[in-house]
């Protein structure tokens, strides 16, 4: 009935019981940005995002999946690139850029501009770049399914990930 071998499961905490705790336990609070992956892991992605300001820091990385937090300087890009073997899975928090995305390097015929809260995905195979148009970094989290970065990586700024790909 379910794919992946889903099962739910309806514990005896309702929700609203629920979410306030969290809410109280996580908000407005300082993050060590480091891996936390393979364990269970709940963090206030807003807060963590925009407190990061590496290039690029793996958050959580597991089996299937992988979160980074990315930080992208006024003028600075992510960079042209393709994974032809994962789906990307893109979140601004802050900032604003212009998405590109195509089949070929040499064509990027999708071209959007995204702000605070625009999120896009990006399916395997296709050639991107994200290129920041404001006048603030951006701020952005990414999932990764599976993993493109090896667990615990932390790459200060773009140079050190290009040199990290060679």
């Amino acid at each position: 009935m379910y794919p992946n071998e889903y099962i739910p499961y309806t514990d005896e905490i309702d929700y609203e019981s629920r979410f306030n705790y969290l809410r109280s336990e996580y908000a407005n609070s300082f993050i060590e940005l480091k891996d936390y992956g393979p364990e269970p892991f709940v963090v206030n992605i807003d807060e963590a995002t925009k407190q990061n300001d590496t290039f690029r820091t793996a958050l959580w990385t597991g089996t299937h999946l992988q979160l980074t937090l990315m930080s992208i300087p006024v003028g600075g890009e992510i960079g042209l690139e393709s994974h032809p073997n994962l789906d990307q899975f893109i979140r601004i928090e802050d900032g604003e850029g212009l998405v590109k995305m195509g089949d070929r390097k040499d064509n990027l015929d999708f071209q959007k501009e995204v702000y605070d809260d625009f999120a896009f995905i990006i399916p395997a195979g296709k050639w991107h770049n994200l290129i920041n148009t404001g006048n603030t970094p951006i701020k952005l989290y990414s999932i990764y399914a599976p993993p493109q970065h090896p667990r615990d990586t932390v790459h200060i700024t773009k140079a050190d990930a290009d040199a990290a790909e060679e």
